[in-house]
């Protein structure tokens, strides 16, 4: 299975661990992930609200590219560049195309969010058949964010208050993916920068959240997300007098751990709070 890829540029960057666990995962399960050519940045997060025109100009110059290629699935694993690049289709092939300097045609490419495409029902199934190490006994709550399902007129998504795509992935993996009400809460996305007390005020409230509902960590599929719960969460933590840590990891180390990739656990270690201990205890394996 060939589809086209939307790295973003964050996961040419910051989230170059991210990056690692999509590709290796998509080669076990037989996609071919087919980079764009000479793709560039989308405008997350902040050109939309500066210029319009130019925001949809920069992601709807990478749709033109997709269309080009002639593949007709573009996956993004960034919610925040999938979000920019609905966002263009929808002004893009509607009343207001001629606002702007790129045109498609609209309908040779269908923009996925990762987790989305990932959850599809074939490819649970391959996934599933694929499985060498029993991830049962770990217990997760999936937090998605704001941008991967909001909002629906734009993004698609029927379930925009309870998407559901990591839990089913977490599901057949045999994690006990937990039901919560803040998957969709924010977590304060850029705002970390200049107004800290804001982003540590909401990633507060998750951790708390999470732990209510009897998690023992987290699963995004947001590099912005991820940073925000996981960098700064021994200050917070401190902050909140709690005593306690709480791994956040992407939903595609899971699978990689599951479908034994050997570049799995240095994944792992590349986050400030490691969750290779959590996934010794609770599963048997690594560490």
């Amino acid at each position: 299975m060939r589809v086209s890829y939307y790295p973003g540029c964050s996961l040419r960057g910051t989230a170059r661990d991210y990056a690692a666990s999509v590709e290796a995962v998509c080669g076990l399960l037989d996609i071919e992930l087919c980079e764009l050519e000479d793709w560039n940045c989308c405008g997350a997060t902040a050109a939309h609200s500066l210029n319009r025109r130019v925001s949809v100009d920069l992601a709807g110059r990478n749709l033109a590219i997709a269309e080009a290629a002639r593949i007709p699935d573009l996956v993004a694993p960034c919610p925040l560049c999938f979000n920019r690049l609905k966002s263009a289709e929808h002004e893009l092939t509607g009343g207001r195309r001629d606002a702007y300097r790129v045109s498609m045609a609209g309908d040779r490419v269908t923009v996925w969010d990762l987790a989305n495409f990932l959850a599809a029902e074939n490819l649970l199934d391959r996934m599933e058949a694929r499985i060498q190490q029993d991830l049962t006994g770990l217990k997760a709550v999936c937090y998605y964010g704001c941008m991967a399902s909001r909002p629906p007129d734009i993004t698609g998504e029927r379930l925009y208050e309870n998407p559901m795509s990591m839990d089913r992935v977490l599901e057949r993996l045999g994690v006990e993916a937990i039901q919560w009400s803040y998957k969709t809460d924010c977590c304060g996305a850029g705002h970390l920068v200049a107004r800290p007390d804001i982003v540590f005020a909401l990633v507060g409230k998750l951790y708390e959240s999470a732990r209510r509902a009897g998690a023992d960590c987290m699963v995004v599929s947001c590099q912005m997300c991820q940073a925000n719960l996981d960098m700064h969460q021994d200050k917070i933590l401190k902050e909140m007098g709690a005593h306690y840590r709480l791994p956040v990891l992407y939903f595609t180390e899971l699978m990689g751990l599951a479908l034994a990739h050997k570049g799995a656990p240095k994944w792992l270690k590349r986050h400030m709070v490691d969750p290779s201990p959590l996934i010794a205890e609770k599963c048997g394996f690594g560490g």
